[in-house]
């Protein structure tokens, strides 16, 4: 069983960074693959990016590639989505998830998920 809790959202103007964050509880962290999902007001969860047991593999959804870095810190049981040359179109409610198999891009493959964190890109 892991819990997920995310942080770092906020306003940010078009053109910023914003570092997201999130914290899982429990020693199995490092034992999942993990993902951030974003939900844009009005539309569904979509795939951003994930990011394997071991970092060694990372995804990103073409939206996003060259501008955000998933990363994460199995020692601190932390994940991290840096975000930079943020978009308007970028606002979301952000969720991290944890599950088996990495690169998956599917909702339907986490099986943990935070409660998410909103981010606001003002133009």
């Amino acid at each position: 069983q892991v819990q997920l809790a995310e942080s770092g959202g906020g306003l940010v103007q078009a053109g910023g960074s914003l570092r997201l964050s999130c914290t899982a509880s429990g020693r199995t962290f490092s034992s999942y693959a993990m993902g951030w999902f974003r939900q844009p007001p009005g539309k569904e969860r979509e795939f951003v990016a994930a990011i394997s047991r071991g970092s060694s593999f990372t995804y990103y959804a073409d939206s996003v590639k060259g501008r955000f870095t998933i990363s994460r810190d199995n020692a601190k049981i932390t994940g991290y989505l840096q975000m930079n040359s943020l978009k308007p179109e970028d606002t979301a409610v952000y969720y991290c998830a944890a599950g088996m198999g990495a690169g998956r891009q599917s909702t339907a493959d986490y099986a943990y998920w935070g409660q998410g964190t909103q981010v606001t890109v003002s133009s």
